[in-house]
């Protein structure tokens, strides 16, 4: 397989037709639900996550956050993208582009190439719109260590590996979830994120098996 690189992910992208529920669904825990329930008041909560890629040695690579310990957080020390709620009247791009920088210190130079299906929450009732965005080069990070704890790099190929693809059978509390998760230096990136990463993954499948 060639390496993926920015005219395949923009390819990716673009696919149209696409089913991204299918995609979403792979890599999402049993049972989930992809959807806001109709009998839930009022509107979820507007967020934003970026999928940055940089030149990573000869890869094109990404990063994921582990987020720092807060127990008002439902998704607190797990691996994550870069990103968190709306604030005022932005856009979903001015969200993320915001939020990478207070949490990475990456405050300019970010090409957006394109966006994800939006993602809705159940726990935190988040609608979560991830942005995909370049830099020509790989930035110094600045973690914001009240937000971040860890950095985590690795080339986009890893989500094309099926031997870092796991899944278990997780207890929360007394109730069981059949979880799949990719496994980046050891840490287990699941749910949300993996899911928005499944997207991702299925696009650029498609785009490289033509």
């Amino acid at each position: 397989m060639s390496p993926i690189d920015l005219e395949r992910v923009r390819a990716a992208l673009a696919l149209d037709p696409f089913d991204a529920v299918d995609a979403q669904r792979r890599m999402a825990p049993q049972p989930r639900v992809l959807y806001r329930s109709e009998n839930r008041a009022g509107h979820p909560r507007q967020a934003s996550v970026m999928v940055l890629l940089y030149p990573l040695d000869d890869d094109l690579g990404m990063v994921l956050v582990q987020r720092s310990e807060n127990e008002r957080d439902v998704h607190s020390g797990q691996i994550a993208l870069p990103g968190g709620g709306r604030e005022g009247d932005e856009s979903a791009i001015e969200t993320a582009l915001r939020e990478t920088g207070e949490e990475l210190g990456v405050t300019s130079g970010i090409e957006i190439v394109g966006m994800l299906t939006p993602l809705y929450i159940p726990p935190s009732d988040f609608e979560v719109h991830p942005v995909v965005g370049y830099l020509p080069r790989r930035p110094a990070w600045v973690p914001d260590p009240a937000e971040v704890v860890g950095v985590l790099e690795c080339p986009i190929d890893w989500l094309l590996d099926d031997d870092r693809k796991m899944i278990g059978d997780w207890d929360f509390g007394g109730y069981t979830m059949r979880v799949p998760w990719y496994d980046v230096h050891g840490h287990r990136v699941w749910g949300a994120t993996a899911i928005m990463l499944s997207e991702l993954e299925q696009r650029l499948r498609r785009v490289v098996s033509t």
